[in-house]
């Protein structure tokens, strides 16, 4: 008999806070581990020594233990009795979207306007950019070898688009865009454009001292709050869904275990990474070192030896989430045939012969085992076979670490869009899902 949801449509209102509370991945994962400290768990850092106390404490029930990493987190919890080869259960998420990012050298302008130099992150549906209310938020390196982070959550910059009456063939041949000349934001008048302009506005902002700041890595964001829509508000719209709906998903799961004190035979994991909309070549990114080194030191730290360790991880299992297409219902042909998921219609397993997911039958097995415990339904989505299909962290995950990986996610519209759209009901859906399969 399935068990009973653990989370309803207050996980939706929850989401779009979160989504509003993490305008950059250094934004997203403070959040995240603001709100895994209330269910118990305490930061510990990659410069300490992880002794065996330190996973005692967490073996006695006070707590689980994360890693924040730039914009990356990862989070776990040992559950009472777990033994050094005891299998991981992980979900894997990414932190970063698609935007527009502040250069080095960000003060510029033109013919009277004060314009912020910036360069395009990832693969954003640039059009989307245009005629926006934008924000500016990012992490400020500061002298004292210190970071802050920084918000300017109001109207700030817009990348203005050209009228109509001076670019008549947008009606006919498409709006076409050049990613260094058309999409500089501008951010005020004046001719007077004078370098460290924009880094003085932001020490202001920040309360710092003039000169203070370094080095920052900042980026813009739309303004505009996530909201609900449609007739009977079942439609869900904001920013940043892919991918932080699922970071928050896998953030309320682990919390709510943790806090649950259930015999777990697994020992549940979140791992968000940053830099998967460019590759993940990062030490925060999926390919990277970080999740093998925190998950071996844990194994470590609970007495375990190089044996322990690859016990564990030929035993673990990682759920790979990322938001993927819902079929588009004014562009259906794009689409397989025969697969279209919904909105509302549940998490989608992806499926790619080629290896851009990491699905296989045995992982399919596994996701269909969790989403039947926890009764929620779920979808298959493959890409047209004429259409390019993109990639997740789940085929980097499997090949590095050599654990057996299956790729899921929530169907969205408008993915790289500055703000997508999803089904209200999918992320509670996909929350459900992934408790029951950190519960194993």
């Amino acid at each position: 008999m399935s068990e009973p949801s653990r989370f309803d449509r207050g996980h939706t209102d929850d989401l779009m806070s979160f989504l509003a509370a993490g305008p950059t991945p250094y934004h997203a994962v403070a959040n995240a581990g603001e709100r895994l400290e209330k269910a118990g768990f305490r930061q510990v850092n990659e410069t300490d020594a992880w002794d065996t106390e330190t996973s005692a404490a967490s073996a006695a029930g006070s707590g689980g233990r994360y890693v924040l990493r730039g914009g990356a987190i990862i989070a776990w919890y040992v559950p009472e009795g777990a033994a050094p080869h005891t299998p991981f259960r992980i979900v894997g998420a990414h932190t970063d979207s698609p935007n527009l990012r502040v250069k080095p050298r960000p003060d510029s302008g033109a013919h009277g306007f004060r314009q912020v130099a910036v360069e395009i992150y990832g693969g954003p549906l640039m059009n989307s950019w245009l005629d926006r209310d934008l924000g500016l938020a990012g992490r400020l390196s500061l002298r004292d070898g210190s970071t802050r982070l920084v918000d300017v959550n109001r109207p700030l910059l817009r990348v203005p688009q050209l009228a109509i009456h001076l670019d008549r063939s947008v009606s006919s041949e498409g709006l076409k865009l050049d990613k260094q000349r058309h999409l500089q934001p501008i951010w005020g008048l004046g001719d007077d454009v004078r370098d460290g302009d924009l880094i003085a506005f932001l020490e202001q902002e920040s309360g710092l001292p003039a000169g203070s700041v370094t080095g920052w890595d900042l980026m813009t964001y739309a303004v505009e709050p996530p909201a609900y829509l449609g007739r009977d508000q079942e439609l869900m719209a904001g920013p940043r869904m892919d991918n932080l709906l699922s970071v928050h998903a896998g953030t309320a799961a682990l919390a709510a275990l943790a806090t649950g004190g259930a015999e777990l035979p697994y020992i549940p994991v979140l791992a968000a990474f940053d830099h998967e909309e460019t590759g993940s070549q990062s030490d925060t990114g999926a390919d990277g070192p970080l999740l093998g080194s925190v998950l071996e030191r844990s194994v470590l730290a609970r007495g375990g030896s190089y044996e322990d360790r690859a016990r564990a991880f030929a035993g673990t299992v990682c759920l790979s989430s990322d938001t993927g297409h819902a079929v588009h219902p004014n562009y259906a042909e794009r689409h397989d045939p025969t697969h279209h998921p919904r909105l509302n219609g549940g998490p989608i397993l992806k499926v790619n012969v080629n290896n851009r997911y990491a699905t296989d039958g045995s992982g399919r097995a596994v996701f269909a085992a969790a989403c039947e415990k926890a009764g929620v339904p779920f979808q298959n989505f493959v890409s047209n076979n004429s259409m390019p299909c993109g990639t997740t962290i789940g085929p980097i995950t499997a090949a590095r670490h050599g654990i057996r990986t299956v790729d899921i996610g929530v169907a969205i519209l408008s993915m790289h869009s500055a703000r997508e759209l999803c089904g209200a009901d999918d992320p509670f859906l996909l929350a459900n899902a992934l408790v029951a399969f950190l519960e194993g």
